[in-house]
């Protein structure tokens, strides 16, 4: 992706991760003046090493800049917004993300947007996958994988399969999706939006600047999103196909029972079986095909093509990933449930758990998940949410506080094995990775590299 939106002018960019990197190193390609800056010495230094200018934008004097690119993980607005947007908007200059850079700088092809509380990364790659599958020219990236600025062009019948955090749908003011799809909202974020309304509020925009042209794919079995779904209808913009896994649609894709019909089109209806499709197990999974059915069918891939496409789909790194098996004893690297919801998924799937939960605790903790406590064998507690989980669990379910994962792994190992039945160790955290790990893929990283060594051995 080549970026000539600001060349010969001022831009800044504060936080240097992948995505705030990728970005500075596209616009400074495209003779962009940039200049950036990030709270940690290493990227600063990484910064510097690529070439890059590293200017102090939180102490130095606010240098002329028509714009403030953002990291996404540096508050907006919630709970204050950082000091340097304060210092940015001082300034006149607009805060935006990389997406917003993106969308100046595509030359071709169709643009999907993915965003949900949960689900939104299977349905991404799945979407991909099934218009990859068919010979279709696609791309995913985003808040997935590759960061928008390091995408390829793509040509005009080819498509960027976009994830969308809330945090970068704040940041992106001129978003229009060809394609646009809600999957939920539930309650997450929720120190970064305020409270629901405002949380909802920005998802909502996923929908927004879309026309007659556009389609827009939305969950009505959550009761946020069917509001949203109601109001689309009226409102007679785009093209709305409803998906659903707890009733049968006459205008939309539904999946009861694992099989999928699809009558989105309004013309013959079609049905596959992806019950025993193993990437795709679980409501939650049915859901999210759903959706990416809807996607792949607007974008005119035939019914053959897309159940293909659906068998083939080998699943999502981190998100109940079959790490392998040592003896009676399954291990499942479940490292992107970063809340309740998303764990639930995974507790609902397997029985004679031995888990892995902890980390940094978001709004509820694990209470919600009480239902579910009889599937859980033992609990290994880890990270910051250690103590306050251990309180949730008492009386329950057994508990040992392992503080970190390493041991947490090693004793679930141990203790599943003495089982003698069949048994999945668990890493479904129920919370944020970031009190001990910078992401929640270097801590299903750890986990299956752990795994891989215990597996290893026992051999």
């Amino acid at each position: 992706m080549e970026s000539h939106a600001f060349e010969n002018r001022d831009i800044a960019v504060f936080g240097l991760g992948k995505s705030g990197l990728a970005t500075a190193r596209r616009l400074q390609e495209g003779h962009a003046h940039v200049r950036v800056w990030d709270d940690s010495e290493s990227r600063r230094s990484e910064a510097k090493g690529m070439g890059l200018e590293v200017a102090d934008l939180l102490n130095d004097n606010w240098p002329a800049t028509e714009a403030l690119v953002l990291s996404p993980g540096v508050p907006l607005t919630h709970p204050q917004p950082h000091p340097v947007v304060m210092r940015a908007k001082s300034a006149g200059a607009r805060v935006i993300g990389d997406v917003e850079i993106f969308l100046t700088e595509k030359a071709a092809g169709r643009v999907i947007g993915i965003t949900g509380t949960n689900g939104k990364s299977t349905t991404t790659a799945l979407t991909a996958h099934l218009l990859r599958f068919a010979g279709r020219e696609a791309v995913e990236g985003g808040n997935i994988g590759t960061p928008v600025m390091d995408l390829p062009q793509v040509g005009g019948d080819g498509a960027y399969v976009l994830e969308l955090s809330s945090y970068q749908i704040d940041l992106t003011p001129s978003w229009r999706g060809d394609v646009a799809v809600l999957l939920n909202i539930t309650p997450d974020h929720l120190d970064r939006h305020g409270d629901m309304a405002g949380y909802a509020a920005v998802k909502r925009r996923i929908f927004q600047n879309q026309g007659a042209a556009d389609v827009a794919v939305i969950n009505r079995d959550d009761p946020l999103c069917r509001e949203i779904y109601c109001e689309l209808r009226r409102a007679n913009g785009p093209r709305v196909i409803p998906i659903s896994t707890s009733e049968l649609l006459i205008d939309g894709i539904s999946v009861i029972d694992g099989l999928l019909r699809d009558q989105s089109n309004g013309d013959q209806p079609w049905t596959v079986d992806i019950s025993s499709i193993a990437s795709l197990k679980g409501r939650h999974n049915w859901q999210n095909a759903a959706a990416a059915v809807a996607v792949a069918r607007s974008m005119g891939l035939t019914p053959d093509e897309i159940r293909a496409g659906l068998k083939a789909f080998g699943g999502l790194a981190h998100r109940m990933e079959p790490v392998g098996c040592r003896g009676n004893v399954s291990f499942v690297n479940d490292s992107k449930a970063t809340n309740a919801e998303a764990a639930e998924k995974a507790l609902t799937s397997f029985e004679n758990i031995y888990w892995i939960v902890g980390g940094r605790e978001k709004a509820g903790g694990i209470e919600a998940l009480r239902p579910h406590f009889g599937r859980i064998t033992h609990a290994f507690l880890i990270g910051e949410a250690e103590e306050s989980f251990a309180a949730t669990l008492e009386g329950e379910v057994a508990c040992t506080r392992s503080h970190i994962l390493q041991d947490a792994i090693t004793g679930a190992a141990k203790m599943a094995e003495t089982d003698g039945t069949e048994a999945v160790v668990l890493l479904s955290p129920a919370a944020a990775s970031f009190d001990q790990f910078t992401s929640f893929e270097t801590r299903g990283d750890a986990f299956r590299e752990a795994v891989t060594r215990i597996i290893a051995e026992g051999s």
